[in-house]
């Protein structure tokens, strides 16, 4: 378990094992959803956050009929990203603390403004961080 997950395991209270899932769906959502260059640049900076994103990225994600209509009718984005925390067995205070924590760490490893401009570059996130 890298430095990044067991902090966030220990700051939000929750298993390890579902942080490090937690984490790397989040980090995967931010490469989808982000800004291209700095959510690259955000993402290269914190130690292991490469390897969590692949592989976690996509993990929860609707498939098939249900998954296609859940993003037609707008159930992806930020809220979809909840949705999918939450089936993990997370509830809202967990979430809205893992999403705090882990901006907190990319801050100190990529700098404000890498990560400034990855908040700014998704709609509805800044509510939550």
């Amino acid at each position: 378990m890298n430095e990044l997950v067991t902090r966030i395991a220990d700051k939000v209270g929750i298993e390890p094992e579902t942080a490090e899932k937690a984490v790397g769906m989040m980090l995967g959502f931010l490469q989808r959803e982000a800004a291209d260059g700095p959510v690259a640049k955000m993402i290269e900076a914190i130690p292991g956050a490469m390897d969590l994103v692949a592989k976690y990225n996509g993990e929860g994600e609707g498939k098939g009929l249900l998954g296609g209509l859940m993003s037609a009718i707008g159930g992806g984005g930020i809220m979809g990203l909840g949705q999918q925390l939450m089936a993990q067995g997370l509830g809202m205070g967990e979430i809205t603390t893992l999403a705090k924590e882990t901006i907190v760490v990319a801050r100190e490893y990529a700098g404000d403004e890498a990560v400034d401009e990855v908040v700014a570059s998704v709609p509805g996130l800044s509510q939550f961080v």
